[in-house]
Protein backbone atom coordinates (compact mmCIF):
# COMPACT_ATOMS: atom_id res chain seq x y z
CA UNK A 1 0.00 0.00 0.00
CA UNK A 2 1.09 3.60 -0.52
CA UNK A 3 0.32 6.51 1.82
CA UNK A 4 0.44 9.96 0.12
CA UNK A 5 2.17 11.79 2.94
CA UNK A 6 4.81 11.37 5.65
CA UNK A 7 4.37 9.05 8.64
CA UNK A 8 6.62 11.42 10.59
CA UNK A 9 3.99 14.16 10.36
CA UNK A 10 1.52 12.01 12.31
CA UNK A 11 3.72 10.66 15.09
CA UNK A 12 3.71 12.56 18.39
CA UNK A 13 7.09 12.05 20.05
CA UNK A 14 5.86 12.01 23.65
CA UNK A 15 2.85 9.77 22.88
CA UNK A 16 4.55 6.88 21.11
CA UNK A 17 3.56 4.51 23.93
CA UNK A 18 -0.09 5.06 22.94
CA UNK A 19 0.08 5.09 19.16
CA UNK A 20 -3.27 4.53 17.46
CA UNK A 21 -3.16 5.59 13.82
CA UNK A 22 -4.99 4.67 10.66
CA UNK A 23 -3.65 5.78 7.27
CA UNK A 24 -5.94 6.17 4.27
CA UNK A 25 -3.88 4.69 1.44
CA UNK A 26 -4.11 5.49 -2.25
CA UNK A 27 -3.67 2.01 -3.65
CA UNK A 28 -3.39 -1.67 -2.79
CA UNK A 29 -1.25 -4.01 -4.86
CA UNK A 30 -0.66 -7.68 -4.08
CA UNK A 31 2.80 -8.83 -5.14
CA UNK A 32 4.79 -12.03 -5.03
CA UNK A 33 7.41 -11.85 -2.30
CA UNK A 34 9.13 -13.49 0.63
CA UNK A 35 12.83 -12.97 1.26
CA UNK A 36 13.77 -16.51 0.25
CA UNK A 37 11.64 -16.38 -2.88
CA UNK A 38 12.93 -12.91 -3.80
CA UNK A 39 16.57 -14.01 -3.56
CA UNK A 40 15.91 -17.29 -5.36
CA UNK A 41 14.00 -15.49 -8.13
CA UNK A 42 16.87 -13.04 -8.62
CA UNK A 43 19.44 -15.79 -8.80
CA UNK A 44 17.25 -17.72 -11.23
CA UNK A 45 16.92 -14.67 -13.49
CA UNK A 46 20.72 -14.42 -13.44
CA UNK A 47 21.11 -17.96 -14.76
CA UNK A 48 21.70 -19.79 -11.47
CA UNK A 49 19.73 -22.81 -10.23
CA UNK A 50 18.79 -21.92 -6.65
CA UNK A 51 16.80 -24.30 -4.46
CA UNK A 52 14.07 -22.61 -2.44
CA UNK A 53 13.54 -24.07 1.05
CA UNK A 54 10.59 -23.09 3.20
CA UNK A 55 7.05 -23.89 4.30
CA UNK A 56 4.01 -22.59 2.41
CA UNK A 57 0.25 -23.02 2.32
CA UNK A 58 -1.89 -24.67 -0.31
CA UNK A 59 -2.27 -21.21 -1.92
CA UNK A 60 1.34 -21.39 -3.18
CA UNK A 61 0.65 -23.22 -6.47
CA UNK A 62 0.60 -20.16 -8.74
CA UNK A 63 3.71 -18.68 -7.14
CA UNK A 64 5.49 -22.03 -7.47
CA UNK A 65 4.75 -22.14 -11.19
CA UNK A 66 6.04 -18.58 -11.61
CA UNK A 67 9.28 -19.28 -9.74
CA UNK A 68 9.96 -22.51 -11.63
CA UNK A 69 9.54 -20.65 -14.93
CA UNK A 70 12.29 -18.32 -13.74
CA UNK A 71 14.82 -21.00 -12.88
CA UNK A 72 14.00 -21.70 -9.22
CA UNK A 73 13.93 -25.29 -8.00
CA UNK A 74 11.04 -25.66 -5.53
CA UNK A 75 11.70 -29.23 -4.42
CA UNK A 76 12.70 -27.99 -0.96
CA UNK A 77 9.32 -26.35 -0.33
CA UNK A 78 7.02 -27.97 2.24
CA UNK A 79 3.29 -27.50 1.58
CA UNK A 80 1.27 -27.32 4.80
CA UNK A 81 -2.38 -28.09 4.17
CA UNK A 82 -4.82 -25.88 6.05
CA UNK A 83 -2.32 -23.03 6.47
CA UNK A 84 -1.72 -19.80 4.57
CA UNK A 85 1.58 -18.95 2.94
CA UNK A 86 3.46 -16.34 5.03
CA UNK A 87 2.39 -12.81 4.20
CA UNK A 88 4.07 -9.42 4.52
CA UNK A 89 1.79 -6.37 4.53
CA UNK A 90 3.51 -3.03 4.03
CA UNK A 91 2.59 0.65 3.68
CA UNK A 92 5.16 3.04 2.17
CA UNK A 93 5.03 6.84 2.53
CA UNK A 94 6.44 9.65 0.37
CA UNK A 95 9.80 9.46 2.20
CA UNK A 96 10.06 5.74 1.33
CA UNK A 97 9.61 4.96 5.04
CA UNK A 98 7.63 1.80 5.73
CA UNK A 99 5.23 0.44 8.34
CA UNK A 100 4.72 -3.28 8.02
CA UNK A 101 3.35 -6.45 9.58
CA UNK A 102 4.30 -10.05 8.93
CA UNK A 103 1.99 -13.05 9.26
CA UNK A 104 3.96 -16.28 9.71
CA UNK A 105 1.28 -18.80 8.69
CA UNK A 106 2.91 -21.99 7.43
CA UNK A 107 6.37 -20.66 8.26
CA UNK A 108 6.12 -22.19 11.75
CA UNK A 109 6.55 -25.60 10.09
CA UNK A 110 9.89 -24.69 8.52
CA UNK A 111 11.68 -26.30 11.46
CA UNK A 112 10.42 -29.67 10.19
CA UNK A 113 12.43 -29.39 6.95
CA UNK A 114 15.70 -31.33 6.97
CA UNK A 115 18.51 -29.97 4.83
CA UNK A 116 20.42 -33.23 4.40
CA UNK A 117 18.25 -34.75 1.64
CA UNK A 118 18.06 -31.39 -0.17
CA UNK A 119 21.84 -30.97 -0.06
CA UNK A 120 22.31 -34.53 -1.33
CA UNK A 121 19.69 -34.30 -4.09
CA UNK A 122 20.72 -30.93 -5.50
CA UNK A 123 24.43 -30.76 -4.64
CA UNK A 124 23.95 -27.59 -2.61
CA UNK A 125 27.22 -25.75 -1.95
CA UNK A 126 25.92 -22.82 0.11
CA UNK A 127 22.88 -22.52 2.38
CA UNK A 128 21.55 -19.01 2.92
CA UNK A 129 19.66 -18.91 6.23
CA UNK A 130 17.27 -16.00 5.86
CA UNK A 131 14.46 -14.63 7.99
CA UNK A 132 12.16 -17.49 8.92
CA UNK A 133 10.93 -19.27 12.05
CA UNK A 134 13.66 -18.48 14.65
CA UNK A 135 13.98 -22.09 15.83
CA UNK A 136 14.26 -23.26 12.23
CA UNK A 137 16.94 -20.65 11.47
CA UNK A 138 19.11 -21.91 14.33
CA UNK A 139 18.43 -25.59 13.59
CA UNK A 140 19.23 -25.28 9.89
CA UNK A 141 22.40 -23.31 10.59
CA UNK A 142 23.53 -26.08 12.92
CA UNK A 143 22.59 -28.70 10.33
CA UNK A 144 24.60 -26.91 7.65
CA UNK A 145 27.59 -26.91 10.01
CA UNK A 146 27.17 -30.63 10.72
CA UNK A 147 26.93 -31.40 7.00
CA UNK A 148 30.06 -29.37 6.29
CA UNK A 149 28.13 -27.06 3.95
CA UNK A 150 29.02 -23.37 3.87
CA UNK A 151 26.26 -21.05 5.05
CA UNK A 152 25.33 -17.39 4.83
CA UNK A 153 23.63 -15.62 7.75
CA UNK A 154 20.88 -13.20 6.79
CA UNK A 155 18.67 -12.76 9.90
CA UNK A 156 17.24 -9.37 8.79
CA UNK A 157 13.63 -8.91 9.92
CA UNK A 158 13.85 -11.62 12.56
CA UNK A 159 16.59 -9.93 14.60
CA UNK A 160 14.08 -8.38 17.04
CA UNK A 161 12.77 -11.90 17.81
CA UNK A 162 16.19 -13.51 18.29
CA UNK A 163 18.05 -13.56 21.60
CA UNK A 164 21.80 -13.19 22.03
CA UNK A 165 22.57 -16.91 22.01
CA UNK A 166 20.56 -17.39 18.82
CA UNK A 167 22.27 -14.45 17.12
CA UNK A 168 25.72 -15.76 18.01
CA UNK A 169 24.78 -19.25 16.77
CA UNK A 170 23.57 -17.85 13.43
CA UNK A 171 26.61 -15.66 12.78
CA UNK A 172 29.64 -17.60 14.01
CA UNK A 173 31.45 -19.27 11.12
CA UNK A 174 29.21 -17.90 8.34
CA UNK A 175 30.85 -17.50 4.93
CA UNK A 176 28.77 -14.34 4.46
CA UNK A 177 26.90 -12.16 6.93
CA UNK A 178 24.27 -9.94 5.30
CA UNK A 179 22.70 -7.03 7.18
CA UNK A 180 21.85 -3.40 6.67
CA UNK A 181 23.55 -0.85 8.95
CA UNK A 182 20.68 -0.73 11.45
CA UNK A 183 20.60 -4.52 11.68
CA UNK A 184 24.36 -4.58 12.22
CA UNK A 185 23.99 -2.25 15.21
CA UNK A 186 21.22 -4.46 16.58
CA UNK A 187 23.40 -7.52 16.06
CA UNK A 188 26.28 -5.84 17.94
CA UNK A 189 23.94 -5.16 20.85
CA UNK A 190 22.50 -8.68 20.93
CA UNK A 191 25.70 -10.68 20.46
CA UNK A 192 27.85 -8.53 22.74
CA UNK A 193 30.51 -8.56 20.00
CA UNK A 194 31.83 -5.33 18.49
CA UNK A 195 32.01 -4.93 14.72
CA UNK A 196 35.62 -6.10 14.61
CA UNK A 197 34.75 -9.30 16.47
CA UNK A 198 31.75 -9.96 14.24
CA UNK A 199 33.93 -9.47 11.16
CA UNK A 200 36.56 -11.82 12.59
CA UNK A 201 33.96 -14.56 13.00
CA UNK A 202 32.68 -14.56 9.41
CA UNK A 203 34.23 -14.86 5.96
CA UNK A 204 32.80 -11.60 4.66
CA UNK A 205 30.60 -9.07 6.44
CA UNK A 206 28.35 -7.44 3.84
CA UNK A 207 26.53 -4.37 5.17
CA UNK A 208 24.15 -2.48 2.89
CA UNK A 209 24.00 1.28 3.41
CA UNK A 210 20.86 2.28 1.48
CA UNK A 211 21.72 4.96 -1.10
CA UNK A 212 25.35 5.04 0.10
CA UNK A 213 26.06 1.59 -1.30
CA UNK A 214 27.53 -1.36 0.58
CA UNK A 215 30.41 -1.92 2.98
CA UNK A 216 32.30 -5.23 2.73
CA UNK A 217 34.86 -6.38 5.27
CA UNK A 218 36.53 -9.73 5.80
CA UNK A 219 38.72 -11.45 8.34
CA UNK A 220 41.33 -11.75 5.55
CA UNK A 221 41.66 -7.96 5.50
CA UNK A 222 39.17 -7.28 2.72
CA UNK A 223 37.84 -3.72 3.05
CA UNK A 224 35.62 -2.37 0.25
CA UNK A 225 33.01 0.32 -0.24
CA UNK A 226 30.89 -0.09 -3.37
CA UNK A 227 28.52 2.66 -4.47
CA UNK A 228 25.07 2.29 -5.96
CA UNK A 229 23.95 2.17 -9.57
CA UNK A 230 21.89 5.39 -9.87
CA UNK A 231 18.17 4.78 -10.25
CA UNK A 232 16.20 6.27 -13.12
CA UNK A 233 13.10 6.27 -10.93
CA UNK A 234 12.10 5.00 -7.50
CA UNK A 235 9.05 2.78 -7.67
CA UNK A 236 9.11 0.58 -4.56
CA UNK A 237 11.92 -0.16 -2.06
CA UNK A 238 10.48 -3.52 -1.01
CA UNK A 239 12.90 -6.34 -1.80
CA UNK A 240 15.85 -4.13 -2.75
CA UNK A 241 18.10 -5.82 -0.20
CA UNK A 242 17.02 -9.25 -1.45
CA UNK A 243 17.90 -8.16 -4.98
CA UNK A 244 21.37 -7.16 -3.84
CA UNK A 245 21.88 -10.55 -2.21
CA UNK A 246 20.74 -12.34 -5.38
CA UNK A 247 23.17 -10.39 -7.55
CA UNK A 248 26.04 -10.72 -5.09
CA UNK A 249 25.62 -14.48 -4.69
CA UNK A 250 25.13 -15.02 -8.43
CA UNK A 251 28.32 -13.06 -9.01
CA UNK A 252 30.29 -15.03 -6.47
CA UNK A 253 28.97 -18.32 -7.87
CA UNK A 254 29.96 -17.07 -11.34
CA UNK A 255 33.56 -16.56 -10.25
CA UNK A 256 33.54 -12.83 -9.49
CA UNK A 257 35.51 -11.35 -6.61
CA UNK A 258 33.71 -9.54 -3.78
CA UNK A 259 33.90 -6.09 -5.38
CA UNK A 260 32.54 -7.13 -8.77
CA UNK A 261 29.90 -9.33 -7.15
CA UNK A 262 28.79 -6.37 -5.03
CA UNK A 263 28.60 -4.19 -8.15
CA UNK A 264 26.35 -6.78 -9.81
CA UNK A 265 24.31 -6.88 -6.62
CA UNK A 266 23.99 -3.09 -6.68
CA UNK A 267 22.72 -3.26 -10.25
CA UNK A 268 20.05 -5.81 -9.34
CA UNK A 269 19.07 -3.78 -6.27
CA UNK A 270 18.46 -0.77 -8.52
CA UNK A 271 16.45 -2.86 -11.00
CA UNK A 272 14.24 -3.94 -8.09
CA UNK A 273 13.95 -0.35 -6.81
CA UNK A 274 12.74 0.75 -10.25
CA UNK A 275 10.11 -2.02 -10.39
CA UNK A 276 6.69 -2.31 -8.84
CA UNK A 277 7.38 -5.51 -6.92
CA UNK A 278 10.41 -7.53 -5.91
CA UNK A 279 9.91 -10.19 -8.59
CA UNK A 280 8.91 -8.02 -11.53
CA UNK A 281 12.31 -7.07 -13.00
CA UNK A 282 14.26 -8.57 -15.90
CA UNK A 283 17.77 -8.45 -17.35
CA UNK A 284 18.55 -6.34 -20.42
CA UNK A 285 22.24 -7.18 -20.89
CA UNK A 286 23.20 -4.31 -23.20
CA UNK A 287 21.38 -1.64 -21.20
CA UNK A 288 22.55 -3.08 -17.88
CA UNK A 289 26.18 -3.23 -19.00
CA UNK A 290 25.96 0.41 -20.03
CA UNK A 291 24.75 1.26 -16.54
CA UNK A 292 27.60 -0.72 -15.00
CA UNK A 293 30.13 1.13 -17.18
CA UNK A 294 28.66 4.46 -16.16
CA UNK A 295 28.69 3.57 -12.47
CA UNK A 296 31.95 1.61 -12.12
CA UNK A 297 33.97 1.95 -15.32
CA UNK A 298 34.68 -0.14 -18.42
CA UNK A 299 36.87 -2.73 -16.73
CA UNK A 300 34.26 -3.53 -14.09
CA UNK A 301 31.55 -3.93 -16.74
CA UNK A 302 33.78 -6.17 -18.86
CA UNK A 303 34.52 -8.47 -15.91
CA UNK A 304 30.85 -8.70 -14.91
CA UNK A 305 29.60 -9.16 -18.50
CA UNK A 306 30.06 -12.97 -18.71
CA UNK A 307 27.91 -13.49 -15.60
CA UNK A 308 25.26 -11.08 -16.84
CA UNK A 309 25.11 -12.59 -20.32
CA UNK A 310 24.90 -16.10 -18.85
CA UNK A 311 21.49 -15.07 -17.55
CA UNK A 312 20.19 -14.91 -21.11
CA UNK A 313 21.73 -18.15 -22.38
Amino acid sequence: MRFPGRFADHLVADRLNRVSLSFLVDDLVVRRGGVGANIAFGMGVLGQRPVLVGAVGADFADHRSFLERHGVECGGVLVVEGAHTPRFTCTTDDDQCQLASFYAGAMTETKNIALAPIVETYGVELVLVGASDPDAMVAQTEEARSLGVAFAADPSQQLPRLDGDQCRALVDGARYLFTNEYELELLIRKTGWDVAEITRRVGLRVTTLSDRGVDIAGRDGTALRVGVVPAVRIADPTGVGDGFRAGFLAGRNGGLGPERAAQLGALVATLVLESEGAQEWAVDADADLARLRAAYGAQAAAEIEPVLRAALS
